[in-house]
């Protein structure tokens, strides 16, 4: 045995370190706990904002399952007068406003066909529920 190693016995009145706080003590993580506060917030804003912008959307497709054909036609022109100027939207019809359809929701993977019958609603009826559903959740107001 070595002697100059403390012994059980010896080692009995040792007092032991404190408990590590759960707290941080420094000051570089009250600053990184604020910046990730802001982040949160910001991101929260950012998503906050972003829910408001697309109201219009979820209220059209809130409308869109009990419509008629040319009830189809309108709501999908009143989603468009919502996101772009009354100017750029208002006089379309026929094959442009079925090429205005195609140009803003690259998405929704409207072929010329199914185009062409979205814009024909008010004057042919028929069924394009799920057509219209599509252009409404993937049109793009930057296009």
């Amino acid at each position: 045995m070595n002697p100059a190693a403390p012994t059980r016995e010896a080692m009995h009145g040792l007092i032991l370190p404190p408990p590590v706080p759960f707290w941080p003590a420094t000051p570089a993580w009250y600053a990184s706990i604020a910046m990730i506060a802001a982040l949160l917030a910001w991101l929260g804003w950012r998503a906050w904002r972003r829910w408001q912008a697309n109201a219009y959307r979820r209220e059209a497709l809130r409308a869109l399952p009990s419509a008629q054909p040319a009830e189809i036609a309108a709501i999908l022109k009143r989603v468009a007068l919502a996101a772009w100027p009354r100017e750029a939207v208002a006089s379309l019809s026929g094959r442009d406003w079925a090429a205005f359809l195609r140009r803003t929701a690259p998405r929704a993977r409207l072929d010329e066909a199914t185009a062409e019958r979205l814009a024909a609603l008010a004057y042919e009826p028929a069924e394009a529920h799920a057509d219209a559903a599509r252009w409404i959740r993937f049109h793009d107001v930057r296009a």
